[in-house]
């Protein structure tokens, strides 16, 4: 059995795994990620390649980085929430590895994941949009990922959704993470709660009885339980999810989207409207097959998974 290592590299925390070609995760480690200290983040990075390797040899390394990687996958671009920029990752870690190296957009490597052993299996046409703080994409078309003519595709949380609307932290005005993702999840709620106090109660008394107090876990507690406004902040964020649904699907065509992060963990909470207005603002709906809307299924290892297994087949 061939053993490839796949490392999730986030802005908070470093997660690494032994996986096999069946996708199985033979052994879990992990780190918190130094604060914008590249070469500290290095050091980590390899002190957790120590530890999974040391009863066992791997052939390769992948390693998803949330940011902009270049064609060759040896450099991160870009990566506002490490501080990084062109960053030669896959070469510093060959340097202290000794074991070949790829470097992967986070997003794609937890794509490729659901595409090879989760839920977007047996669809080779498919988008996954991860749903956290912000919004990120990975793209896989005829059985192939997608990464663009310089390796930065699938950016689709900057699709600008809203003329002059509120400023993001790419610098542009509107775009679609500060609509439909967690962070946008939170403001919306907390605005409701502010509004609608007497039908917020089950949400206030999870924070600490004010709407500045609400955070993303509370929504989704607090929705699951009922409350009205939680509820309500799901259908908001669920109706601005599905718009950019139905925009990708006039672009890509895809036969299935599958939807992961943090805020899916919510399931039909932010399904249910999601399908809903994915299927009001797409083009010629009476007259075309319909993408499958779906929840991803792997989790949190999507990311190691994939990234191991492109590693694999580099």
């Amino acid at each position: 059995m061939t053993l490839t290592l796949g490392i999730d590299l986030g802005g908070t925390k470093l997660a690494g795994g032994l996986v096999d070609s069946d996708g199985t995760l033979v052994v879990t480690g992990r780190r918190p990620t130094p604060t914008r200290d590249a070469a500290a983040t290095v050091a980590a990075l390899v002190d957790l390649v120590a530890e999974l390797t040391a009863d066992h040899e791997v052939e390769s390394i992948g390693i998803g980085a949330a940011g902009f990687i270049d064609s060759a996958r040896s450099r991160v671009l870009f990566a506002p929430n490490l501080g990084w920029i062109d960053e030669p990752l896959k070469d510093q870690v060959e340097r202290h590895t000794g074991v070949p190296v790829i470097i992967e957009n986070d997003a794609l490597a937890a794509a490729w994941g659901e595409y090879r052993f989760g839920a977007g299996r047996g669809e080779p046409h498919q988008v996954m949009v991860t749903v956290g703080t912000g919004i990120g994409g990975g793209i896989v078309v005829d059985g192939r990922p997608l990464r663009g003519a310089f390796g930065a595709a699938a950016e689709i949380g900057h699709l600008q959704m809203v003329a002059d609307g509120l400023m993001c932290g790419c610098g542009l005005a509107g775009c679609w993470e500060q609509y439909a993702s967690g962070n946008a999840l939170v403001r919306i709620a907390r605005h409701l709660a502010g509004t609608r106090r007497a039908d917020a109660s089950v949400l206030l008394a999870l924070g600490d009885g004010t709407p500045e107090g609400v955070q993303g876990a509370h929504v989704t507690a607090a929705a699951q339980a009922g409350d009205p406004v939680a509820c309500a902040a799901f259908d908001d964020l669920g109706g601005w999810l599905g718009r950019g649904l139905a925009d990708l699907a006039a672009v890509l065509d895809p036969g299935r989207f599958v939807i992961g992060g943090g805020v899916s963990a919510a399931g039909d909470l932010l399904l249910a409207p999601t399908r809903e207005s994915y299927l009001a603002h797409l083009t010629a709906r009476s007259h075309r097959p319909l993408a499958e809307v779906v929840l991803a299924s792997l989790g949190n290892a999507a990311g190691m998974v994939g990234a191991a297994d492109l590693a694999r087949h580099h």
